[in-house]
């Protein structure tokens, strides 16, 4: 391992070793903000371009089709998370996080730059389609390689405050995609936004790479030459041989981790103006002060975790997220009051956070460094292309098809196979119970 991860029991007595874990911290949350902030640009600006690539049908039909697109995203993850998990055992983390910065930057520059179905008819929505694709495969090699960095660079027994940094900046990047909403619909038309407006936060995701790529090359290295040639580096066949209970339990409670984030955060802003009848701007300012809320509680509750331990908290998250979920969406159905609409949303959020604020680091401690990041981006990336990537889209399904509240229940019973999962970590709340 490199320096940054050494001697961290006198982590006290070197202050120097304390800014280079701080700025490694940085260094590969910045990255992930830009990640995250041009795959969610799309979910947010889809109101306004659905009808340039999909111009036929009413609007919930529109929605519908730019949601399987952003679905189809999602069903890239699990290449992603081989490829770029394979790169990181094998090649190291840093050189992983690089390329998939590039990556993502590159899929955001052919949306903005790419015309209409007017203009080039069909093949509109079919290069929409592979930068999305291309996109997603840059996002599941992302989450695997970034949690398995910053876990191997936090300090022992604040790994969950450490790793928490993750979501925040996972919902940094959601934040300052709702946020670039907020600005436009103020300082634009509503024809303007339509017309041209949506581009400029696809123009905006690229341009941020720069200062991605510039703080992630000056990260260290924490895998070590050892694990990089261990004969099961990087290794499918070495991980599901040798891991495969530790990768079935991460897809349990990731299943509904991922599908109760997914429901409050990108589809709640559409969910809000589609089914409550809540105006656009509204729906945009309401889901800027959630995702703010949101963001805070992660270091909270990933310091919680270190007193509680990881079992304990997804505990809460799983039973939370069984009883709760299908009360909460049935009263966001008919809300009038936007402050009541906050708070239901915020509740949702609270309980979704003992989930993403230890997500990663749970993930992480549950794979020997030969195939962390495998494991880790893997096993997370198959289940959220099937839960969380299809949550708009099934929701938007249902509603079509008269059967909204079946959705509700849905996202409920995976609350509660994530809570039996977690019966299965060990009390401590690392790895498996033994």
């Amino acid at each position: 391992m490199t320096d940054i991860i050494k001697n961290q029991s006198d982590e006290s007595s070197h202050p120097d070793s304390t800014k280079k874990r701080i700025w490694a911290i940085v260094g590969a949350s910045s990255g992930n903000l830009v990640e995250w902030f041009d795959f969610y640009v799309y979910s947010f600006f889809s109101l306004y371009f659905a009808h340039i690539f999909f111009p036929a049908g009413d609007t919930t039909t529109q929605l519908l089709q730019t949601a399987g697109v952003f679905a189809a995203g999602f069903l890239m993850r699990p290449i992603g998370g081989w490829l770029f998990g394979y790169i990181g055992d094998r090649h190291g983390r840093k050189k992983s996080m690089l390329i998939s910065v590039c990556m993502m930057c590159f899929g955001s520059l052919v949306i903005a730059c790419l015309p209409g179905y007017e203009s080039i008819g069909v093949a509109a929505p079919i290069i929409l389609l592979l930068a999305r694709m291309f996109q997603g495969l840059s996002v599941g090699g992302e989450y695997g390689t970034s949690a398995t960095y910053m876990s191997e660079v936090a300090l022992e027994g604040r790994k969950g405050f450490y790793a928490s940094f993750q979501y925040v900046t996972l919902i940094g990047g959601q934040l300052t995609a709702v946020l670039t909403v907020v600005i436009l619909q103020f300082t634009l038309s509503d024809e303007e936004l339509r017309n041209w407006g949506w581009r400029i936060p696809f123009f905006l995701g690229a341009a941020l790479a720069i200062v991605a790529l510039w703080l992630r090359r000056s990260l260290e290295e924490t895998s070590d030459k050892k694990s990089r040639e261990h004969k099961d580096a990087g290794s499918v066949g070495g991980l599901l041989r040798n891991h495969t209970r530790a990768f079935l339990m991460v897809l349990g409670f990731t299943a509904g981790g991922s599908l109760s984030f997914y429901t409050f955060t990108t589809y709640m802003q559409k969910y809000l103006v589609n089914t409550a009848g809540m105006d656009a701007k509204t729906a945009s300012g309401l889901m800027t002060g959630a995702l703010l809320f949101f963001m805070l509680l992660q270091p909270a509750i990933g310091a919680l975790s270190d007193k509680i331990g990881r079992r304990g908290s997804m505990m809460i998250f799983g039973a939370g997220a069984a009883i709760c979920t299908v009360p909460i969406l049935t009263l966001l159905q008919n809300v009038q009051s936007p402050w009541i609409a906050f708070l239901l949303i915020m509740l949702a959020l609270l309980i979704t956070s003992f989930y993403t604020a230890i997500s990663g680091i749970l993930k992480a401690e549950m794979f020997p460094p030969q195939v962390r990041a495998l494991g880790v981006g893997l096993s997370y990336a198959v289940a959220n292309a099937i839960f969380g990537g299809s949550a708009e889209y099934i929701a938007l399904l249902m509603k079509q098809q008269g059967i909204e509240t079946t959705f509700f229940w849905y996202v409920s019973a995976m609350g509660a196979l994530a809570f039996l999962v977690s019966l299965m970590l060990h009390k401590r709340g690392k790895g498996i119970k033994l």
